[in-house]
């Protein structure tokens, strides 16, 4: 059994999450294997791209029907996290129907630019996966589209609109940002993570 598995699938950012991972002395493997997917003791879903590109290229691999499927603690971030979302403005996606919430592109607001591309606080923290974090800590975001509050919301973010830096249902836990390039906190958020 792999102890960590990323899953792989046509989008970037994969080598920053590798990078992270050597950082902490965590053994992984980069698959887009269902079989080795479901035996993998841990799984992160990292992305850069666009969403309708992003699901075709999981449904080539049948990714699209195992992910929500999966029981071991699964850590998404950006475009991971939007996947696992019931749609997405950006393409016209259906996504994996994980969370029950859409994802919904930034309304235009003047002084604000979009995509949303750099470091923000976080807050209202409702999860373990920020054990040991202190409240309004920052971290890197780059993205034009965003995950209302929901009910799955367990911290937030203000940009434009308050809107969901984390969500968490069951097994699966999902970061609007990089965690892979927001320093310590990222790192802790890994390190929370990998101990479930």
């Amino acid at each position: 059994m792999s102890e960590v598995s990323i899953i792989k699938y046509n989008a970037g950012n994969v080598m920053s999450v590798m990078y992270a991972l050597d950082r902490i002395g965590v053994s992984y493997k980069l698959t887009d294997n269902p079989e080795e997917l479901s035996s993998a003791e841990k799984i992160i879903f990292p992305g850069v791209g666009e969403a309708s590109t992003a699901m075709r290229s999981l449904k080539e691999n049948g990714l699209d029907k195992l992910i929500p499927t999966l029981k071991q603690p699964f850590l998404a971030t950006c475009i991971g996290m939007q996947l696992l979302c019931n749609h997405s403005e950006e393409g016209d996606a259906n996504c994996l129907g994980v969370f029950d919430v859409d994802i919904i592109k930034f309304p235009k607001k003047e002084h604000h630019k979009i995509p949303q591309t750099g470091w923000n606080n976080i807050y209202d923290y409702k999860s373990d996966l920020l054990k040991g974090i202190d409240e309004n800590q920052y971290v890197y975001y780059n993205h034009s589209f965003y995950a209302p509050i929901c009910k799955h919301t367990v911290a937030k973010t203000d940009y434009i609109v308050p809107y969901s830096a984390i969500l968490q249902k069951d097994n699966f836990y999902a970061c609007q940002f990089h965690s892979e390039i927001s320093g310590d906190v990222g790192e802790q958020i890994f390190r929370n993570f990998l101990k479930k």
